[in-house]
């Protein structure tokens, strides 16, 4: 049983519930390419919308760093995430404000709205307490839905359950649920998988998840830091060079407490990011100066599924490479093909997190 809210121990009836969604869906050209993250949130709203609540969703999309910018609004969002729930949705042109008050306010009891990228104001990632007191003030109740940017300390996920009444959702539920089941008393031995692009947003879970599992692999632009950390020179590939210290901290905290740390051996590279870009496979000791480590090779994939071969819990959150763009999805693809493959087999219990995650495994699980 759950020692949390859920959306069984509140009452939503003629109530104004905000709703923190994660709808950072990939988009190229203006069309989604992977609506993922959107069907796994809509029980929720439309749960809510059922019983008779005010559905105002929040969510962040993309990384907008001068407020607000045609390529980073919602608005082309609404007519895949009405299509998910099965009924209408709103949008409203801000997420605070004159123009979220009145969205808000034409509300009846059944109705949702999206509210505009929450990005679009510094106070959400500086999570300055006015900015989340002005969201909170346009509802009555919070339910947090988005899993995957829980670890965030921003207005929007981590203060507005400190101001309002405050609930998970089915998909945060579903996932909390999950993630207990497999790190209180799992079968052993236990590998978690962390990718992703900023170890910032990560640290946390990188540091709690070392004393908890007995293998961690880390992957996607996460890596390239650690990698660097290590003194391997990684061209023009994303790093964070203000957090070597911090992961050289974390891989001599796991060799502490006996956490094997696997790090690629092999990464695909390419000049540029895009779809399709002319890339290759090189050692992680033989990165061009003039080229980006965009996802993880063929020699780190096979040594992986050597390591799932005898292990027995798997939790997994991000994608080992830049997923978004073909070619650079083959390590995540690959990986998630082989955990899928030994899930059905009942050789391997899994557990992901995470919409590209989720995506990937659940692509490879139907496949042959």
């Amino acid at each position: 049983m759950s020692s949390f809210n859920t959306l069984d121990t509140i009452d939503v009836k003629g109530k104004t519930v905000l709703v923190r969604a994660d709808l950072n869906v990939p988009m190229q050209d203006g069309v989604i390419t992977d609506s993922t993250r959107i069907t796994r949130f809509a029980p929720t709203a439309r749960e809510l919308m059922d019983k008779g609540a005010k559905v105002v969703i929040l969510s962040h999309f993309g990384r907008p760093k001068d407020g607000p910018a045609a390529e980073f609004s919602q608005k082309p969002l609404v007519e895949s995430l009405a299509q998910a729930i099965g009924k209408p949705v709103k949008f409203a042109n801000d997420c605070i404000g004159v123009d979220a008050e009145a969205a808000v306010k034409s509300l009846g009891a059944g109705e949702a709205v999206l509210l505009e990228n929450v990005r679009f104001h510094k106070g959400e990632e500086k999570n300055e307490a006015a900015f989340a007191k002005a969201l909170a003030s346009l509802g009555d109740i919070y339910v947090n839905d988005a899993f995957s940017a829980a670890h965030r300390q921003h207005a929007s996920t981590a203060t507005l359950d400190e101001l309002l009444p405050a609930a998970a959702g089915r998909l945060m539920q579903a996932e909390l649920d999950a993630l207990t089941k497999a790190l209180t008393n799992p079968a052993r031995p236990l590998l978690a998988v962390v990718g992703g692009s900023k170890v910032s947003t990560k640290l946390a879970i990188l540091e709690h998840l070392i004393k908890q599992v007995d293998k961690l692999v880390i992957g996607g632009a996460i890596a390239n830091t650690f990698l660097l950390a290590q003194g391997k020179q990684l061209g023009k590939s994303l790093v964070e060079a203000d957090l070597l210290d911090t992961a050289r901290k974390i891989m001599k905290e796991a060799e502490a407490v006996g956490c094997k740390l696997l790090l690629p051996v092999d990464v695909a590279i390419a000049r540029e990011l895009k779809a399709g870009a002319a890339s290759e496979i090189v050692s992680v000791d033989a990165i061009p100066a003039d080229a980006m480590a965009l996802d993880v090779g063929p020699q780190s994939i096979a040594a992986l599924k050597a390591e799932l071969a005898t292990t027995k819990t798997v939790v997994w959150n991000g994608p080992l490479g830049a997923f978004e763009f073909t070619p650079f999805d083959a390590g995540t693809n690959a990986l998630a093909a082989e955990v899928a493959r030994l899930t059905k087999a009942g050789q391997l219990i899994s557990v992901a997190g995470g919409g590209d995650t989720v995506a990937a495994l659940e692509g490879m699980a139907g496949r042959p």
